[in-house]
């Protein structure tokens, strides 16, 4: 139904700065962190500590059907801010060693720095069906095309958008997406650009953030990943908001958004009563440098 009500996708991307992407091999429940064959006090204190610390956690299994839960786990660790993203990456041998981690830590902080792009892809089917369903053959095709890059994940957010993706250490989110678009997304990343097609934001940023970057980006043709920043959002009406961005670290400008009801109704996700949903639109873009000052309807 979203697809069939074109259903905008900015702004709808998880907020999250952090990202712990923990490998646990197996089945996972509707809620994976929980639902799965990791040790409860475990997954207990990890929540609660990442909780704190502002930190999304999810789970990784390598493409494919392995149940194996013992051995060497692999563990991925976060930063989607412009101009500061990083991936780290390390292992532990026994899922306690997860409670050492330093979740407040900074690009010196625990495990060795990696360059190379992260694909997530949504593959928890007990959450919804349709992540299972679309998110499995993506992610099996894409680590052929990409060996060691790609990774199943937990919940990601945005069912019915599936198949869903999620991109390492930029935090940009893909909806709706194949083989092909997802190749490109990689390609780019590699290349330090981003793809705005089915973008639905980077999850650095809130909701209305995240919009008008994607507007900002589109108007300008600016697709490095770090051009624009979010430098702080003001609510100023029922359901509507102006952003400020910040391009190359330079030039300012305010984005006015507006939240909105998109009917008609529909389930977010596979069992869910309907709803309407609310979308994130964008209403004009004015340039606020010292330099000049204009309106771009």
């Amino acid at each position: 139904m979203a697809r069939r009500t074109a259903e905008p996708m900015a702004g709808t991307s998880a907020h999250a700065s952090r990202w712990l992407c923990v490998e646990q091999p197996g089945p996972w429940g509707a809620d994976a962190l929980w639902n799965s064959a990791l040790d409860t006090d475990v997954a207990e204190q990890l929540r609660r500590r990442a909780d704190a610390a502002g930190v999304r956690v999810v789970l990784l299994r390598r493409p494919g059907r392995s149940r194996s839960s013992s051995g060497t786990r692999n563990v991925y660790f976060a930063s989607t801010m412009p101009g500061r993203s990083w991936l780290r990456h390390t292992t532990v041998s026994d899922p306690r060693e997860l409670l050492d981690l330093d979740l407040s830590a900074t690009v010196s902080g625990a495990g060795e720095s990696t360059t190379d792009p992260l694909v997530l892809v949504c593959t928890n089917g007990r959450r919804d069906v349709c992540c299972a369903v679309t998110g499995r053959p993506l992610a099996s095709a894409l680590s052929t095309l990409h060996p060691g890059s790609v990774w199943e994940s937990s919940h990601l957010g945005g069912h019915r958008f599936a198949p869903t993706v999620l991109l390492l250490p930029t935090g940009y989110c893909y909806g709706r997406v194949d083989v092909a678009a997802c190749d490109h997304v990689l390609a780019e990343a590699e290349a330090g650009r981003m793809v705005t097609d089915n973008c639905r934001g980077r999850s650095t940023w809130t909701r209305q953030g995240q919009a008008a970057e994607l507007a900002l980006r589109e108007h300008l043709g600016d697709r490095a990943e770090d051009a624009v920043a979010v430098v702080d959002q003001v609510r100023y009406g029922e359901g509507q908001w102006d952003v400020r961005l910040r391009h190359r670290g330079e030039v300012e400008w305010r984005v006015s958004v507006r939240q909105r009801s998109g009917p008609p109704a529909r389930p977010h996700a596979c069992g869910l009563p309907p709803e309407v949903p609310t979308v994130i639109s964008v209403d004009s873009l004015m340039i606020t440098s010292r330099a000049r000052s204009a309106r771009i309807a």
